[in-house]
Parts: C-alpha cells; sequence; structure tokens
C-alpha cells in the first residue's frame, strides 16, 4: 500500500492510530498541493491589483474576496456544479483524465479557492508596500518590467509572499465547508 511507511513512521513517531495517521498526512498533502497550486496565480493576481488600474479592477477585487463572505458550503457547492463529472468545466476535465469531485483533488481544489483571497491579500499589501520608483529606477537602467520586478520588487516583497502561503497553508488545513462537497 502506498504511504504505509509514512503512516507506520507517524504511528511510531507521535503515537498516532494508523487512521489519525492517515488523516494528517492526507490533510498536509491537501493543504500543501492547495498552496503550491494557488501560489504563482496568486502572486500574478495580486500583482495586478496592488500594481494596475484597469475597467473592472473593483470587480476583479470583489471576485478574488467572494469566497470569504459567501458561506463555505456554497463555495464548494459552486465549484461541485463548475468542477463536477458533469459540471460546466469537469466533463472536459474528465475527458483528459483530471477529475476533482470525491477526490483529495478536489479538497485541495476546494482549500485553494477558500485561501486565495487571503493569500493574495497578504500578497499585495506587500507588493503594494515596494516603492514603485524602484521599478522605474530599475527600468531606466535598462532592465525590462518582468527583470525589475524579479529583482527587486520580488525580493523585497517575500515577506508578505511567505506570509500569504502561510496563511493560505494554514486555512487549507483548517477548511471543512467547502471541502466536504467534494471529498466525502
Amino acid at each position: 500500500m502506498p504511504g504505509e511507511g509514512r503512516v507506520s513512521g507517524l504511528v511510531g513517531l507521535l503515537g498516532l492510530s494508523p487512521d489519525e495517521a492517515t488523516a494528517l498526512l492526507l490533510s498536509l498533502r491537501v493543504g500543501a498541493v492547495a498552496t503550491l497550486a494557488s501560489l504563482l496565480p496568486g502572486l500574478a493576481v495580486a500583482w495586478l491589483l496592488a500594481r494596475r488600474r484597469f475597467p473592472g479592477h473593483a470587480l476583479l477585487d470583489g471576485l478574488v474576496h467572494l469566497p470569504l463572505i459567501l458561506p463555505p458550503v456554497v463555495t464548494g457547492y459552486l465549484l461541485l456544479l463548475a468542477f463536477g463529472r458533469r459540471g460546466l468545466f469537469g466533463a472536459w476535465l474528465a475527458e483528459i483524465g483530471i477529475v476533482f469531485s470525491f477526490r483529495w483533488t478536489g479538497a485541495a481544489l476546494a482549500c485553494a479557492v477558500m485561501g486565495f483571497p487571503l493569500m493574495v491579500r497578504a500578497m499585495r499589501l506587500s507588493i503594494e508596500a515596494v516603492d514603485r520608483k524602484l521599478e522605474q529606477a530599475a527600468a531606466t537602467l535598462g532592465a525590462a518590467p518582468p527583470l525589475g520586478f524579479l529583482t527587486g520588487t520580488l525580493p523585497l516583497s517575500l515577506p508578505g509572499i511567505l506570509a500569504g502561503a502561510g496563511v493560505a497553508f494554514a486555512k487549507a488545513m483548517g477548511e471543512f465547508g467547502a471541502t466536504l462537497t467534494f471529498f466525502p
């Protein structure tokens, strides 16, 4: 059985029952995958909201924060409608072998969606705290905007990025309502 060595290791190390060790490992796996999967999209959305003004800016900001105001079970139900086997995207994804409903991957998706607003908020505040003049100075020295971001803004906002990832992981570890619809 895959992972049996890890389960028995936790059983001996922490004094957990095999079922408790399996649940702990599954929670850690779901939390890690949810956090890692939402890290780059979260950073992109945070940068977009922090550095650009465009029509629909407030709408995007509202959509990002929507999982915070909706009840978690409603968010999970909407995800099931979208990513279930017969859902808007789920049917197409199932054809290529990606299934979310009633699998640990669905729990990771639900956790990623629920933690996304918290991650984006921390990242956005961190990016906004970095003076734009540093990116402008990099541009005057010949650096393309992506290079200015990678060498200036990103390192300076790294504590906020890590904080956002940490908060999203913690949210994923404690999420129950939205994951209930995907993972029985």
